[in-house]
């Protein structure tokens, strides 16, 4: 039986409410149709990037929702003309937070054009940076980018620490668990709330009804949040250490990696930097086991109402990633339809098309990511923005289909793919997670869901990057070291045009590069990110994008507050630096902020 959250023992404190940073209940126009129930988020906070949520509210529920990308990618235009081997390292500055996956879409688009293959232990080594950086990203995005969404931190400070400390003993062995631990990191928060400084958790909505979590439960998540931050080091080190740097490693090359694997070596992967690594991740293991897991059931026992709440259209799709040494994924490939997971088709990555009829580029028919072009024409209002005219073209993200349908990607992808292909270790995690829970397959379909599948995905990663550690280990002491194949290092081998795509599964769901060379330069580059598929406008057929049709029939208790909100959208991990970048042709300004 899970352990059971105490009861409260003091009402919270309450704190003023800031003024909300977006317009609310404003009327508008469009087509002769007026609506006065509009409400806008701008920008929805706690993401990477600048987006843009505007929801109509009917009797306290959205009945309708448009998800708005304001700035532009361009990146596709900045490689054209260049040396395809030095791609990556321009496209890994896309984004700062999901380090590390555009280069390793972009190495494979290369390498796959090229008919390149890898050495095996650079294959481990990439796994390895690409499975550690999933794990830290998971992590952090629970406890300090979803988690204010249920944490409430000044009830933290009605809590009894003993009794924290006997629900973190009931939760799991791990060794913060005292109740002086506990009576100090409340007095840290007392120090914030009653300073009035709140710094990071300014603005926040607390005291929301919809946050159900006693004070004894707040202050247990309240303290993990703070142990998080300092966790962390241990998961970027292992980049550091692979990949020289983080973020951003930059051991990387086309046909390899460029770091040596030599056991006696002083500046290459070598008997002492293996151990280092697994005292790391054995380390990164037991907290993702005894901290992230445990608190993931404790929030889900309290809010089980968000299994039936953001399930979208159900259509699921999963690149898959990390393979073995013959090239079968650790986690498969694979499209799921109408929530039908026993069903799980294969993947074609032909059928993926993108469009932009509601998105500000140049009219096109729907493309192929490899025959696409990026020409944006901005059409909105101008800033200060009014309301958007959702009838016409309103976003800068594109609308990326599989089959004509639109698709969520991202964890709940890869578990629900891998649990419809009979994966036994998922299967097994997921079976044991919602029977913890009291969950049923079809209720993954939702916000918790999402939380579920993260978590799950976590704890397999954490376990997984020991074995592939040891994997690399015996190739070292079998003199199997080879890094890097440069066999077509030399672009006099090349054809005079070569075509090919590169896949990996970043944190937030399937990411796709498609390149095309032509004279050893790039003739034409195209990245399809998880934030694309999931934040898409509509398309030509109306089709919601995933965000607005998860967030139809969501509660909105208060729409100056709207909280609930907040918790369907943070449930895909939002990172709009990955579906565009900033760019502004007429000022030389990229951004105005106002503070409060």
């Amino acid at each position: 039986m899970e352990p059971q959250p105490p009861e409260p023992s003091t009402p919270p404190v309450e704190l003023e409410t800031p003024p909300p940073p977006y317009k609310t209940f404003l009327p508008h126009v469009s087509n002769g149709r007026t609506t006065t129930n509009r409400l806008v988020i701008d920008p929805l906070t706690r993401i990477e990037g600048h987006l843009r949520i505007e929801a109509e509210i009917t009797d306290g529920v959205v009945s309708d929702a448009w998800s708005c990308t304001m700035s532009f990618r361009g990146l596709e235009l900045i490689l054209k003309g260049r040396d395809p081997r030095d791609a990556w390292v321009f496209l890994q500055r896309i984004c700062g937070v999901c380090t590390t996956v555009h280069a390793l879409a972009s190495l494979r688009a290369v390498e796959n054009a090229l008919g390149l293959s890898i050495p095996d232990s650079a294959r481990i080594v990439r796994n390895l940076l690409a499975g550690s950086q999933m794990v830290h990203d998971h992590l952090i995005h629970f406890y300090h980018l979803h988690g204010p969404d249920w944490l409430d931190v000044p009830a933290a400070l009605a809590a009894d620490p003993a009794a924290t400390s006997a629900l973190q003993r009931a939760s799991s062995p791990w060794a913060q668990n005292s109740a002086s631990y506990f009576a100090t990191v409340q007095a840290r928060l007392s120090g914030l709330v009653t300073s009035g400084q709140l710094g990071i958790f300014a603005n926040g909505y607390w005291g929301h009804p919809a946050y159900q979590l006693n004070p004894e439960t707040n202050l247990l998540l309240a303290a993990h949040y703070l142990e998080a931050l300092s966790w962390q080091q241990d998961a970027v080190k292992i980049h550091a250490l692979l990949g020289g740097k983080n973020p951003h490693p930059q051991t990387y090359m086309v046909g390899g990696m460029t770091i040596p694997l030599d056991p006696t070596g002083t500046t290459a992967i070598n008997t002492t930097m293996v151990a280092t690594l697994r005292n790391l991740m054995l380390r990164v293991q037991m907290f993702v086991e005894q901290v992230f897991l445990p608190d993931v059931l404790l929030v889900g026992a309290v809010y089980k109402t968000w299994a039936a709440v953001g399930g979208g259209a159900g259509h699921l799709l999963a690149v898959g990633d990390y393979p073995d040494r013959n090239g079968a994924l650790w986690l498969p490939s694979g499209v799921i339809t109408n929530q039908n997971v026993a069903g799980v088709a294969a993947l074609d990555q032909s059928r993926i098309t993108e469009e932009v009829s509601r998105s500000w580029y140049d009219d096109s028919a729907p493309m192929h990511p490899a025959n696409g072009v990026t020409a944006p024409r901005y059409s909105g209002p101008p800033p200060p923005f009014a309301y958007l005219d959702v009838d016409a073209k309103y976003s800068f993200g594109r609308a990326p289909r599989y089959g004509g349908l639109p698709m969520e990607v991202g964890p709940l992808a890869r578990m629900l793919v891998a649990y419809g292909h009979g994966q036994p270790t998922v299967c097994s995690a997921i079976n044991g997670v919602i029977g913890q829970l009291g969950l049923g397959t079809g209720q993954l379909f939702s916000v918790l869901g999402r939380i579920v599948a993260r978590a799950v995905e976590t704890k397999l990663l954490a376990a997984q990057l020991l074995v592939w550690l040891g994997e690399l280990e015996g190739n070292m002491h079998t003199g199997n070291l080879a890094m890097l194949n440069s066999s077509r290092a030399n672009p006099r081998s090349w054809p005079a045009r070569a075509e090919g795509y590169g896949f990996t599964e970043a944190p937030r769901g399937a990411l796709g590069h498609w390149i095309r060379i032509e004279n050893g330069k790039i003739a034409n580059y195209q990245a399809v990110v998880p934030s694309t598929w999931n934040g898409s406008p509509r398309d030509a057929y109306g089709q919601r994008g995933p965000w607005e049709q998860a967030l139809i029939g969501t509660p909105v208790a208060d729409p100056t507050r709207p909280i609930e909100i907040l918790r369907v959208v943070h449930s895909y991990d939002p990172c709009m630096a990955c579906a565009v970048h900033i760019v502004d042709p007429q000022r030389s300004a990229t951004m105005r902020v106002r503070v409060r």
